[in-house]
């Protein structure tokens, strides 16, 4: 079987319209925002369309305007005017006034080397309830882990 990379970018019309028909989709994601819980170009997410708002420690796939580019990140809070918190589980800085209408799919179950995790079953709840209580801690680890790799360069 023949593999391409194709950019989200390029496929987010086919995207949209398999998560409009009810069906589910699955990708590759890139990059280490979301460390430990996905690996850059590792581990696949599986997305479908949200049912009703977001609700606190979802993974969603959506459009973040100031960058004009698609992301998965976690909802760590909401906004007085509806907009949603995003953080990633590996970034240190929140995204503010991330809009409904911007998410385009919510994580339902991802691949982590080569395990199957659904965002349901026990142990990813714990999981998510202590990435949330360990959230200043890892912080500091990221901040300091930063500097030292800016340094060694």
């Amino acid at each position: 079987m023949n593999s391409k990379s194709v950019s989200l970018e390029d496929m987010l019309p086919v995207i949209k319209e398999q998560l409009d028909s009810g069906k589910t989709v699955s990708f590759i994601p890139k990059g280490n925002s979301m460390r430990p819980m996905l690996g850059d170009g590792t581990d696949m997410v599986l997305l479908k369309k949200p049912v009703g708002k977001l609700r606190f420690s979802d993974v969603a796939l959506y459009y973040r305007r100031e960058t004009d580019s698609y992301v998965i990140h976690r909802v760590v809070g909401f906004q007085s005017n509806g907009c949603y918190i995003m953080l990633g589980d590996n970034n240190v800085v929140k995204e503010h006034n991330i809009r409904h209408e911007d998410v385009i799919a919510v994580v339902t179950a991802f691949y982590h080397k080569g395990k199957m995790y659904e965002v349901t079953h026990p142990g990813y709840r714990i999981y998510c309830e202590l990435l949330f209580f360990i959230r200043p801690i890892r912080r500091i680890y990221i901040l300091v882990k930063s500097k030292l790799k800016r340094g060694k360069n």
